[in-house]
């Protein structure tokens, strides 16, 4: 069941973006001047990085629509959910969770875009499980007893999907040594670089950039197991903001030269466009194994 939703998903968020003229960038009405757009992001990697992938996207968006945008980095999940609830934010880059998480709290907010994966082609990825070639581990069952971190408890794929499919082998957090939440998918992964944790619950984009920069590489590190496609994180919107900048974030990140880097962390060829219908397999999930 899970596959052939996420199968509608995949062809759902690939149509045509013929709809974006370049008539949609033009100054419309909206006292931009005055107007300051308030960006939230998820923290996935350490500040120094962060801030260096936030750089050219800013620039880029400042330009585009003609307004001051400001950025901020949350300190954690929680508190990009809390900022999203408060409304101290206008649109935020998210998981799936997070997302689904804030709707719960009762927050006004919708999908505007979500990234396409430079890997896959469209706007999904998979989660994975990471471990050590020099482990021994070679299957989900070797992990009892074993030392593993993942991401955050409202991470899609440093926590959500392995730990549902751990549910599903008949494997509870119960059975490892020790759990750790280490808060980024970064600190997580040198969390299993340091001999710190047997495995790590992280995601193939995530880890394909990890090999980049010469840390968990194909020589010393392997994937243990992958999950089915996960729908990709959103860029979610509140809803009160005005149609016609709406409609301009939208061509604006469609329009997004594909150079510009995904500031979560993915890599990434572009935006496309989203609803909240695409991100049901992540809350039949949720519903299924973590709400029980």
């Amino acid at each position: 069941m899970m596959t052939i939703t996420v199968v509608t998903f995949i062809m759902g968020c690939t149509s045509p973006m013929s709809n974006f003229t370049s008539n949609a960038l033009n100054p419309v009405s909206l006292q931009d001047k005055q107007y300051i757009l308030r960006v939230g992001v998820l923290p996935t990697q350490n500040k120094e990085v962060q801030s260096l992938q936030i750089k050219p996207i800013h620039k880029y968006l400042e330009k585009t629509l003609g307004m001051q945008i400001d950025f901020l980095v949350a300190k954690n999940y929680k508190d990009m959910v809390d900022l999203i609830v408060a409304e101290k934010v206008d649109i935020s880059y998210v998981g799936a969770v997070s997302y689904l998480e804030a709707l719960e709290r009762g927050a006004k907010v919708k999908p505007l875009v979500a990234p396409i994966d430079k890997h896959t082609g469209r706007p999904w990825y998979r989660a994975c499980i990471i471990v050590k070639t020099s482990s021994g581990i070679n299957t989900l069952q070797d992990l009892k007893g074993k030392r593993i971190a993942f991401v955050n408890k409202s991470s899609t794929s440093g926590y959500l999907m392995p730990v549902a499919h751990f549910k599903k082998l008949g494997i509870d957090l119960r059975d490892f040594k020790q759990v750790l939440f280490p808060g980024t998918y970064a600190k997580t992964e040198a969390a299993l670089e340091d001999g710190i944790v047997d495995a790590i619950a992280t995601n193939i984009p995530s880890y394909l950039k990890r090999q980049k920069i010469g840390k968990l590489t194909p020589q010393n590190s392997k994937v243990l197991w992958e999950s089915v496609p996960v729908p990709h994180s959103p860029i979610i919107m509140s809803q009160k903001l005005p149609p016609q900048l709406i409609t301009r974030l939208k061509a604006a990140f469609i329009k997004a030269p594909s150079n510009i880097e995904d500031i979560v962390g993915a890599d990434v060829d572009g935006y496309t466009l989203v609803e909240d219908s695409d991100y049901q397999p992540i809350r039949k999930l949720r519903n299924e194994f973590l709400k029980n």
